[in-house]
């Protein structure tokens, strides 16, 4: 009998992939990782994820299921690895998704090695992607419900990784994972998902940054591309790369967050026209396979979560560093952010954006 440890946070995901796992047989335990307080993020007690309700919920599916439940505290590996890794990126002036970095430390990381050491064979999640075998190969590839795929945000993990870790919900659509949570009478069958960044329920991400660092970021220029000075912003961490509403900026054309200079304090504005680049470069490249492909190779590519993949050419650059070529122009390629790369509905890997050209 397989034994299998659930990464539990409230939510009908989790919930429903430890019912999926109970009924296949194995012996299973919830567990739910206590990554902040709420009043450490600046919000209600009820806000964002690690709430007491939230643990409650965990708590009350994993009786309803009647497996064991425990509560891990990660507070201070969470504040390093990913809130300490967002400000800081955030006041380079770049743009990080730290879903990536909580998967890649916290979830896979350290409760999948806590797992291990106490005997559990592999930590299974309610993310919507799927695992299969390819000859001696792990492979990683997309959930079938196109809208749920979160494979893109688990692009970081190993052979070893994908070993020991299980998605029972990647064949499945979100309607049939709140009818089955409906069926076995789970109270959270219709709770909502959480759409915001966990640390900053309410969205600001500004705030956030200047909370954990404890630095105010003051106001600096609005320049075009020639240098000319058009404005005022608030602050270098309120915007990013692609952006137009909130600039409070009077103008002929619309005008959008083209560069950001940490360097001179600056935001640099541009028309849609100049957003659009052919290339990009990416630095910190992980590949699932566990080597680099030896010479170019044709993929597609996401440059976010919510983009559409993008034909392209990737060429290796040695160490961790690729060239991304796309075939058409993507709009808004934005340093900090991730690019993964598809063959189909298999992730190859992915890597930092560092810059684009």
């Amino acid at each position: 009998m397989e034994k299998i440890m659930i990464a539990m946070s409230g939510g009908v995901d989790s919930s429903v992939a430890a019912l999926l796992l109970q009924k296949s047989g194995a012996a299973c335990v919830g567990a739910m990782l206590r990554l902040y307080d709420s009043a450490d993020a600046g919000a209600p007690p009820e806000s964002g994820c690690c709430s007491l309700s939230d643990a409650e919920d965990a708590r009350g599916a994993a009786a309803r299921l009647g497996i064991p439940f425990y509560v891990f505290n990660d507070t201070d590996e969470f504040r390093r690895h990913v809130i300490g890794r967002f400000a800081a990126c955030y006041a380079r002036g770049r743009t990080p998704n730290p879903c990536i970095d909580c998967n890649r430390y916290l979830k896979f990381g350290a409760l999948l090695a806590r797992a291990r050491l106490l005997g559990y064979d592999a930590l299974a999640t309610g993310h919507y992607a799927r695992i299969a075998r390819d000859g001696a190969q792990y492979v990683l590839k997309k959930a079938v419900d196109p809208d749920k795929d979160q494979s893109y945000v688990l692009f970081r993990l190993t052979q070893d990784e994908l070993a020991h870790v299980r998605f029972p919900l990647g064949a499945l659509c979100k309607s049939e994972t709140r009818a089955l949570a409906e069926a076995a009478g789970l109270a959270n069958a219709r709770k909502r998902d959480s759409q915001d960044i966990c640390f900053a329920p309410d969205g600001d991400y500004a705030g956030a940054v200047e909370r954990f660092s404890g630095r105010i970021f003051p106001p600096g220029p609005f320049l075009d591309m020639q240098g000319r000075v058009l404005g005022e912003h608030r602050g270098i961490i309120r915007y990013t790369v692609g952006q137009r509403r909130g600039l409070g900026l009077p103008s002929d054309g619309r005008l959008y967050v083209q560069a950001l200079d940490p360097a001179r304090n600056a935001v640099i504005l541009a028309p849609d026209g100049a957003l659009w680049a052919r290339a990009l470069r990416a630095e910190d490249f992980h590949w699932i396979s566990g080597r680099a492909p030896d010479a170019p190779f044709r993929a597609a590519a996401k440059i976010r979560y919510r983009h559409r993949e993008a034909p392209c050419l990737v060429t290796p650059e040695g160490g961790a560093d690729a060239l991304v070529e796309f075939d058409a122009p993507q709009r808004a390629i934005a340093p900090g952010q991730s690019v993964v790369l598809y063959d189909g509905d298999t992730v190859l890997g992915g890597g930092v954006i560092r810059s684009a050209k």
